[in-house]
């Protein structure tokens, strides 16, 4: 279960942290990609871009400095940005498939891993 834990939450950090530099270098594209397409305002691209990029750096620090019960608090916490994101896709006239079929099921995806850990 611990290696299983660890390698899911590893993983989704790296896979955060992967979305942020794709927002911080292909702003634009990485908007589309998630959701809601933008042709301007690219500073906040790169907020947005910023922001995932610490998340998945943070998480990737917890797990190897502070271990899987820190690590699991913060996958719990962060649950909350995929979960604002479906709301931000879907009030913005996002797709649903997109909405749920990647921001929801990302949120849960980041709740197991926080289940998981807090097993360890």
């Amino acid at each position: 279960m611990t290696i299983v834990a660890y390698s899911l939450a590893v993983v989704l950090n790296l896979f955060i942290l992967f979305i942020g530099a794709r927002f911080l270098l292909q702003p634009y594209s990485a908007a589309a990609g998630y959701g809601v397409p933008a042709t301007q305002d690219r500073a906040y691209l790169e907020i947005k871009g910023l922001r995932d990029a610490t998340f998945g750096i943070v998480g990737l620090v917890l797990l190897a400095f502070a271990g899987p019960l820190a690590g699991a608090w913060f996958m719990l916490a962060v649950a909350i940005a995929p979960l604002g994101d479906t709301l931000i896709v879907l009030r913005h006239g996002g797709s649903k498939a997109v909405a749920f079929g990647i921001h929801f099921a990302t949120a849960v995806v980041v709740l197991v891993s926080a289940g998981l850990l807090f097993a360890v």
